[in-house]
């Protein structure tokens, strides 16, 4: 169950990457470099940035214990909804460029940041934090590469759909967290 959880986690965060990956394989002329930088910036922000989130938690232990739960479920659940107003705001049609390895690295640390706030809920999912970032990390790599190409392929519109379905993951993960403490106190 918790090996479950954590790649449904690791999916839901990996969905503003993906996102982001699809719509620069739509306005743009792909190629296997493009799609190995982006896979790779993007892949280690989401790896790196949950331990922040969890030092985080770590400072706060003893509230967390009694609480992390409602963290889960509240910082999860907002998460979710802001990707799913961002998808909803997205505008399919805007022109996008190649982007060069700033703004590549911005984009990257901007689609992670809610790996950050969901790095904070790891300790109520019982895996290590190395290998629930290594998870992370390499889930968003290798959904960020292909994205690259099925954003060639499809057009910019599917990006919005991946950001939808992202944050609706996110929701019901904070959900299942919060059920399974309540009735199984995990």
């Amino acid at each position: 169950m918790i090996a479950i959880s954590l790649i449904l986690l690791s999916l839901g965060l990996a969905m503003d990457a993906f996102a982001a990956a699809v719509a620069q394989g739509a306005a743009s002329r792909p190629n296997r470099s493009t799609a190995l930088r982006m896979s790779i910036a993007f892949g280690l922000a989401q790896a790196i940035m949950p331990v922040l989130g969890w030092t985080l938690g770590i400072a706060f232990a003893p509230f967390m214990a009694t609480t992390a739960h409602w963290v889960a479920l509240i910082l999860l659940s907002i998460l979710g909804l802001h990707m799913i107003k961002e998808g909803f705001d997205r505008d399919a049609d805007e022109p996008m460029k190649q982007l060069s390895l700033w703004p590549l690295l911005m984009v990257a640390i901007a689609t992670s940041i809610d790996a950050a706030v969901a790095g904070i809920t790891l300790p109520s999912f019982g895996v290590p934090i190395l290998l629930a970032c290594g998870v992370i990390g390499l889930t968003t790599a290798v959904l960020t590469y292909p994205g690259v190409y099925l954003g060639a392929l499809v057009g910019a519109r599917i990006g919005k759909w991946a950001e939808l379905l992202g944050g609706m993951i996110l929701i019901g993960l904070g959900i299942k967290i919060f059920v399974e403490h309540q009735l199984f106190g995990i």
